[in-house]
Protein backbone atom coordinates (compact mmCIF):
# COMPACT_ATOMS: atom_id res chain seq x y z
CA UNK A 1 0.00 0.00 0.00
CA UNK A 2 0.90 3.40 -0.60
CA UNK A 3 -0.71 6.61 0.83
CA UNK A 4 -0.17 8.30 -2.47
CA UNK A 5 -2.58 8.92 -4.83
CA UNK A 6 -0.25 9.47 -7.50
CA UNK A 7 -0.06 6.33 -10.09
CA UNK A 8 3.24 4.74 -10.64
CA UNK A 9 5.22 5.95 -13.69
CA UNK A 10 8.29 4.29 -15.31
CA UNK A 11 11.22 6.02 -15.79
CA UNK A 12 14.00 6.19 -17.76
CA UNK A 13 17.08 6.28 -15.28
CA UNK A 14 20.53 6.39 -16.18
CA UNK A 15 23.29 3.77 -16.13
CA UNK A 16 24.58 5.52 -13.30
CA UNK A 17 21.33 6.10 -11.26
CA UNK A 18 20.88 3.77 -8.49
CA UNK A 19 17.02 3.91 -8.78
CA UNK A 20 14.53 4.08 -10.66
CA UNK A 21 14.14 0.91 -12.29
CA UNK A 22 11.21 -0.81 -10.15
CA UNK A 23 8.29 -0.21 -12.01
CA UNK A 24 10.45 -1.64 -15.51
CA UNK A 25 11.36 -4.68 -13.85
CA UNK A 26 7.56 -5.26 -12.54
CA UNK A 27 6.69 -4.91 -16.21
CA UNK A 28 9.22 -7.53 -17.33
CA UNK A 29 8.60 -9.71 -14.72
CA UNK A 30 4.82 -9.48 -14.27
CA UNK A 31 2.16 -11.36 -16.42
CA UNK A 32 0.05 -8.06 -15.74
CA UNK A 33 0.07 -5.36 -12.82
CA UNK A 34 -2.32 -1.81 -12.02
CA UNK A 35 -3.64 -0.25 -9.18
CA UNK A 36 -6.19 0.00 -6.95
CA UNK A 37 -7.56 3.27 -5.43
CA UNK A 38 -8.17 3.36 -1.87
CA UNK A 39 -9.65 6.21 0.25
CA UNK A 40 -6.22 7.11 1.65
CA UNK A 41 -4.16 6.04 -1.08
CA UNK A 42 -3.54 3.32 -3.49
CA UNK A 43 -2.80 -0.12 -3.69
CA UNK A 44 -0.08 -1.69 -6.37
CA UNK A 45 -0.61 -4.89 -7.55
CA UNK A 46 1.47 -7.71 -9.69
CA UNK A 47 0.25 -11.20 -11.27
CA UNK A 48 3.40 -13.25 -11.95
CA UNK A 49 3.38 -16.78 -13.14
CA UNK A 50 6.25 -18.73 -12.52
CA UNK A 51 8.08 -21.03 -14.85
CA UNK A 52 6.90 -24.68 -15.02
CA UNK A 53 9.14 -27.44 -13.85
CA UNK A 54 9.46 -30.40 -16.33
Amino acid sequence: MDFSKALPVRKNPDTADESGRGLALVEELAVRWGTDPLPWGKQVWAELHGKERG
